[in-house]
């Protein structure tokens, strides 16, 4: 990981402030969409500083510059920036955040500020009341994004990706029936309408997948729904003849992506306008955005008085998958599976047999030749991690060719990899040795392993959050005083992102509002990583089902996940010894699926059905 110089480009960014009167700006990791993964040319906060992880903002004054990050980029950050930067590691006692430190440097009057479109409507608010409390100035809108005009013509283009229908066999829902739902929806909360800004929420609406993102199987656009009308605004160039078609059977209209603040805007107006002749007041009915919705989508739509910010009701919906899209699940996971067992086949005769010199993107690049393979495979669903020794303690580690290490049969070795298929999107990480592990790194790995068997079997009431499930992943980690910097699982996408909220396993505050129910998809991936030395890292997807218990308290369903990962875990890292009999039960159950649903796809004799058959014996 090379540092990049920031400090020409910091020294353009402050004689801007200067220009428009900033004493502090703010440089945000997400786009326009409130994205997590973004397009290059919304990679801003990497332009300016130099760090490449998805998480983490930026904020530069006109002596200091600081990079707020969560404990999965730590180690990367430390790496990537410059002796420009400040690196403020989040969720450590006594460090600030981003917001905090913010405010601190707008005392004695000092104006901050930042682009609306890729600041939420919520943070730039909470923002603002800590700039005032702090003896701030102000937050100020800036509609130039100061940044794109350092970078100039440096920064890549808009994408311009084609837009594809997906059918019902896959999506298993039509959108005259998600538009209904949603309109009732919108009907409770006595709405005027919903403007959607989340890509994949669109996407999901409309069955319509993109490739403006990658990975994510998304395209740029925002979306009104109001109780008679749907207008998609997207590029139309985008859209094939029979996009078009398909949209307009659904009496969905089409307008250019930019004209969606113009339209807001009108769409505000119509509030204030009599409904009939009396010309009595009306009576307000608001319209409603996405709590991750920008600042200046809601500025446009009049502020407070017109518009409530909700979690978004398409967000809940897409969370629950159908029973196409569940079975979708299940068959894309042992197709992926096959690949993966494929793979670490070849990888490990390739290094012990071969004594190839193979080195961590070559690898990855041979993951995706054999996935590719595969039925309804698109593409990648995120940048494989290909770690090896110390390279698996990072994280969020990215290998860059030219300028990665050589896998090294003798230190663990970190896969964190996933595919996008038509019915389906995996996500799996797989840690494995192919020499002798030392003693510390089979303890961790079983620790880890457990964790994962834990949640894996756990069975809890109806109304339980992910957050109060966060612990059984951690709990045999924490006997021993070790830990992990990240959360335990994230929900997945179905044929869309790899990350997909509401849900998640772990600590933040949001995993407690929402509830898990029948049909989420999530991962389980418990972990232990000692700096400069191995990562380890197991990660199953599962998905919630009900299950019968002989009781039933409260009279509440009582519910419990499915497995659907379908890769054998590594048995020179299993210390036995740490393993309880229904956690061995579990564990040959288990693999001699994974044998049962994958040895049709590979050849008697052949290298991947023996070491399937080798990491799949009972123990």
């Amino acid at each position: 990981m090379e540092k990049v110089n920031t400090s020409e480009r910091l020294a353009q960014l402050r004689h801007l402030m200067k220009q428009h009167k900033v004493d502090i700006y703010i440089i945000p990791s997400e786009d326009s969409h409130s994205s997590e993964y973004i397009a290059p040319c919304d990679a801003r906060r990497e332009f300016i500083s130099g760090f490449s992880g998805s998480a983490g903002c930026a904020v530069v004054t006109h002596d200091k510059a600081a990079l707020a990050t969560d404990g999965r980029y730590f180690n990367q950050a430390s790496k990537q920036l410059d002796e420009n930067w400040l690196l403020l590691k989040q969720g450590l006692q006594d460090v600030p955040t981003w917001q905090e430190w913010s405010a601190e440097q707008s005392e004695g009057g000092k104006i901050v500020g930042v682009d609306p479109t890729v600041i939420s409507a919520p943070d730039a608010r909470k923002l603002a009341d800590r700039i005032k409390k702090r003896g701030g100035q102000d937050l100020i809108a800036i509609e130039e994004n100061l940044v794109d005009l350092v970078w100039g013509d440096q920064r890549p283009p808009r994408p311009s990706e084609p837009v594809n229908v997906l059918t019902k066999g896959f999506s298993g829902k039509d959108v005259k029936t998600k538009l209904e739902e949603l309109r009732k929806d919108l009907e409770k909360k006595q709405s005027s309408g919903f403007i959607v800004s989340m890509l994949d929420e669109i996407a999901w609406l409309f069955n319509l997948r993109g490739n403006d993102i990658p990975y994510n199987p998304v395209f740029f656009s925002y979306a009104a729904i109001t109780p008679t009308t749907a207008t998609l605004y997207v590029d139309s160039s985008k859209l094939s003849s029979e996009c078009r078609t398909y949209l307009a059977d659904y009496g969905v209209s089409v307008r250019p992506y930019e004209k969606i603040f113009d339209d807001s805007a009108a769409l505000s107006q119509s509030l204030d306008t009599p409904n009939d002749e009396s010309q009595e007041e009306p009576k307000i009915k608001k319209f409603l955005v996405s709590n991750r919705t920008s600042w200046a989508l809601k500025r446009s739509l009049g502020g407070e008085a017109k518009v409530d910010e909700i979690r978004s009701p398409i967000g809940d919906a897409k969370a629950v998958k159908n029973e196409t899209e569940l079975e979708g699940m299940r068959a894309c996971h042992i197709r992926d599976g096959a690949a993966l067992i494929e793979y670490f086949a070849w990888l490990e005769h390739q290094l012990t047999v071969e004594k190839a010199v193979i080195d961590e993107v070559t690898a990855a690049d041979k993951l995706e030749e054999f996935r590719s393979k595969h039925k309804h495979f698109v593409g990648l669903s995120f940048d494989t991690i290909s770690s090896t020794g110390p390279n698996a303690a990072v994280i969020h580690y990215k290998p860059e060719r030219g300028n990665c290490s050589v896998i090294d049969p003798n230190a663990v070795y970190l896969c964190d990899s996933g595919a996008q298929y038509l019915d389906g999107t995996t996500d799996t990480t797989r840690t494995l040795h192919f020499g002798e592990p030392t003693e510390m790194e089979r303890k961790a790995y079983t620790l880890v392993l457990k964790g994962n068997i834990a949640l894996d079997v756990a069975v809890f009431p109806k109304g339980t959050s992910g957050f109060a499930l966060d612990t059984l992943a951690r709990q045999f980690l924490w006997e021993n005083g070790l830990d992990y910097r990240h959360g335990t699982g994230h929900g997945v996408g179905s044929y869309l992102n790899v990350h997909e909220g509401p849900i998640g396993i772990g600590t933040r505050i949001q995993y407690s509002e929402v509830p898990l129910t029948v049909g989420n998809v999530i991962s389980n991936e418990p972990g232990y990583y000692e700096d400069g030395s191995f990562g380890i890292r197991i990660e199953n997807i599962i998905m919630v089902k009900e299950v019968e218990t002989e009781h039933k308290f409260g009279d509440k369903p009582y519910l419990g996940f499915e497995h659907v990962t379908m890769v054998p875990y590594c048995r020179r890292l299993i210390d036995e010894s740490l393993l309880t009999r229904k956690e061995k039960h579990w564990l040959n159950e288990y693999h001699a699926d994974i044998h049962a649903k994958t040895k049709d796809f590979f050849k008697p004799g052949s290298i991947a059905m023996k070491w399937l058959e080798r990491e799949t014996t009972p123990i």
